[in-house]
């Protein structure tokens, strides 16, 4: 049961009505609203005006901008890419995949592993044989012959007979001695000394664990517990009310904003839309008409006939022109003469130069006039 009352969780808190919420939710209700106030108007004036000017600017702006990238930046940022790409990058790939990788690889990687199999290689392990085989060998035995032996002959035949006396007084006179202070003088000093040190900390822990619940209980008692009560008893509850106290003013000031908006919109359809509108409907668009059909129209149709009239005139000037060249052109060159025997007239009928033949039509001589002319002439 104790833990079961230790793992509860609180319960919610609900708002009573003390004398301190009595007293606080009123006032600071009005002061918050007459403070929200005009932040919600500005924020609702900001908010009208960005969907304004996104509908008006910024979405046809963005529209511009992504038929210029797909149009214009899209192609040019490719072929810019193409052209670096093609510049740039394949020049060095080509370098590097056909000069550098064969250079390196047979002019200095091939050789390299061949020096290295067939030459250093070998060269290597004659040296490692060498070393192993003749090198180590010489020297140990030249070592073991020169210094090993001698300083074991004279360690077993002069050092040792002569220190065996030393040996025994040694031992005999500082060893045991020592030993037998360390054991029944210096150990019995040490525990009591570690003894003591622990009753001397065992002592002084007990006073540190006084003094700090002393502290403890002081600053809980003298502190927490006044600074606990302070929040609980008035700056939670104050903090609540000025929190639901912003909600409320700033639904209500939202309530306000918009039927401000609203008396604006009011006041500027019927003080400027409608007469703007009336005077559209009644002189604009009456004059507009009266312009377009008395003025813009015959004035219109005035300049279609005078530029009809216009190309007519050149056109019969042009026309003119050719027929004074062309007649110039006779005065002083002559008539065209005719040098091939051609029929000048085509007949229906068969003729020499015709294979078919038109049954309603009139047969046609069959030597040509301009022939018996020119027989005539010769």
């Amino acid at each position: 049961m104790d833990l079961e009352k230790q793992h509860r969780t609180p319960a919610p808190y609900e708002g009573g009505e003390g004398c301190l919420t009595v007293l606080v939710r009123i006032p600071v209700r009005i002061v918050v609203l007459v403070l929200v106030l005009p932040v919600r108007m500005l924020w609702d004036l900001l908010t009208a005006g960005g969907r304004v000017l996104q509908r008006v600017l910024l979405r046809p702006l963005g529209r511009a901008l992504e038929w210029l990238y797909d149009q214009v930046f899209a192609p040019v940022g490719r072929a810019l890419t193409w052209l670096t790409v093609a510049l740039l990058v394949w020049p060095w790939v080509g370098l590097w995949r056909y000069v550098a990788v064969p250079v390196a690889r047979y002019g200095v990687a091939l050789p390299l592993v061949w020096l290295y199999e067939n030459l250093l290689t070998p060269l290597g392990h004659g040296l490692r044989w060498t070393y192993a085989r003749l090198l180590v060998p010489a020297v140990s035995g030249l070592v073991t012959f020169f210094l090993v032996w001698p300083a074991i002959g004279v360690w077993r035949y002069l050092l040792r007979p002569s220190g065996i006396a030393a040996d025994w007084l040694v031992t005999h006179l500082f060893l045991l001695p020592l030993s037998l202070v360390y054991r029944y003088v210096l150990t019995p000093v040490g525990l009591g000394a570690a003894w003591a040190a622990e009753m001397i900390g065992r002592g002084l822990a007990a006073v540190g664990r006084g003094t700090w619940a002393g502290v403890v209980w002081l600053v809980m008692t003298l502190l927490v517990r006044p600074l606990v009560w302070l929040h609980r008893r008035v700056l939670a509850p104050v903090g609540r009310e000025i929190a639901a106290a912003f909600g409320v003013a700033w639904r209500v000031a939202g309530f306000v904003s918009r039927a401000v908006g609203r008396a604006l919109a009011w006041l500027a359809r019927h003080l400027v839309g409608a007469p703007v509108a009336w005077a559209y409907r009644t002189l604009c668009t009456p004059v507009g008409h009266f312009l377009r059909d008395a003025v813009w129209a015959p004035t219109r149709r005035a300049a279609a006939e005078a530029a009809r009239a216009a190309r007519g005139v050149l056109a019969s000037a042009r026309e003119t022109l050719r027929s004074a060249r062309r007649d110039a052109w006779r005065a002083l060159v002559g008539a065209p003469q005719v040098t091939d025997a051609r029929e000048l007239g085509g007949s229906a009928a068969r003729t020499l130069g015709r294979t078919t033949t038109v049954p309603s039509a009139a047969p046609a001589p069959e030597i040509s006039l301009l022939a018996d002319k020119t027989v005539e002439r010769g």
